[in-house]
């Protein structure tokens, strides 16, 4: 249950899909509605400063009735996810129906990024962030930026906040199902109840890295065929490319709860403790209070980038918009007050 400034319905499951695992899996599981709005799109890309000459990718969407003082929504992925992601063109379509414009934007590697780019995009990598915020177009970002993440790429979105959240016109953001301690998720995901899981996310983090135009040295090839967990391709795969010592020193280096109280715009912050994926103890442990821009709202069940709700609405866009409205629904820029939760 939640409480807090116009207090926000607590989070009731739709029935069938009662408990974290139905809820992770409901969009697998169901004949999911991928219809999507016809609004005004252009593919934009956006080169990567680094001197690698990867583009990273995105989808720029115009409302059909924009509304004056809606800032820009840039959408991120998480794990082995992209522009086309169910979850962000459901929340796309919600966002657009009320006056924003949004990018959905492929992370370096990601989707039709995945052929422009020699590197990939992982849990630290806010710098790409960064550097495609500075490179949007003025036309749509007079209003400002709202951003938006799921998953890793909740993680990294509150890395960057961290990182640059005052150098940038960032109005609000919101993360959702973020692994903000990234040893302990790996560790979660590698807990036999999760054999299929992770067996899933392992098969397409490995075609996503056997299909880019980088080549892979032959040892790289065994090393990656040998993986069976996702700590395993972080150790063979993700840190040496990425000049980590190790998975450990990534993890370490990169989980967004040590940059969290630094973050200095409003951001919701969603997660359901019943989550597969990622434990709650670093939700739980974390030190709410001390950083009065965090507003949590943590849901006993709701499963991981779940929340189907009673009504065949996802609860974590309803509140989404909620948030939205209380931070920048006008147009000046303006700071929620928080919300507190009760999820034990």
């Amino acid at each position: 249950m939640v409480t807090g400034e116009g207090e926000p319905a607590p989070f009731r499951p739709r029935f069938p899909w009662i408990g974290g695992d139905l809820q992770t899996l409901r969009d697998f599981l169901t004949a999911a509605d991928r219809r999507y709005a016809a609004q005004s799109a252009t593919v934009l890309q956006f080169a990567m400063p680094d001197g690698t000459g990867d583009r990273l990718s995105g989808v720029l969407e115009r409302p059909l009735a924009p509304r004056d003082g809606r800032p820009l929504a840039v959408l991120i992925h998480g794990l082995t996810g992209c522009a086309e992601s169910l979850y962000l063109r459901r929340t796309a379509a919600r966002l657009l129906q009320v006056g924003y414009p949004v990018l959905r934007l492929n992370l370096r590697g990601a989707g039709a990024a995945r052929p422009l780019c020699r590197e990939q995009y992982h849990s630290g990598r806010s710098e790409d962030l960064r550097a495609v915020l500075e490179r949007l177009p003025a036309d749509v970002t007079g209003a400002g930026l709202i951003l938006v993440g799921w998953s890793l790429g909740g993680n990294m979105l509150l890395k960057g906040l961290a990182e640059f959240g005052a150098d940038l016109p960032i109005r609000a953001a919101a993360a959702i199902s973020a692994p903000i301690d990234l040893a302990a998720a790996a560790a979660r995901l590698a807990a036999p109840r999760n054999a299929l899981y992770q067996r899933w996310l392992l098969t397409r983090m490995k075609r996503e890295a056997f299909g880019g135009p980088a080549p892979l040295t032959p040892q790289q090839r065994r090393q990656l065929a040998a993986v069976r967990t996702v700590a395993g391709y972080d150790d063979a795969f993700t840190a040496p490319r990425n000049g980590f010592a190790d998975a450990a020193d990534y993890y370490a280096r990169c989980s967004a709860a040590q940059f969290m109280p630094g973050i200095p715009v409003p951001t919701l912050v969603v997660y359901a403790c019943d989550d597969p994926w990622i434990p709650a103890i670093a939700y739980r442990s974390f030190d709410w209070e001390g950083n009065p821009r965090l507003v949590p709202l943590l849901t006993h069940t709701g499963g991981h980038v779940g929340f189907h709700g009673a009504g065949g609405r996802v609860w974590s866009d309803d509140r989404l918009l909620a948030f939205l409205e209380r931070t920048v629904g006008s147009a000046q820029p303006a700071l929620s007050r928080r919300a507190t939760s009760t999820a034990k």
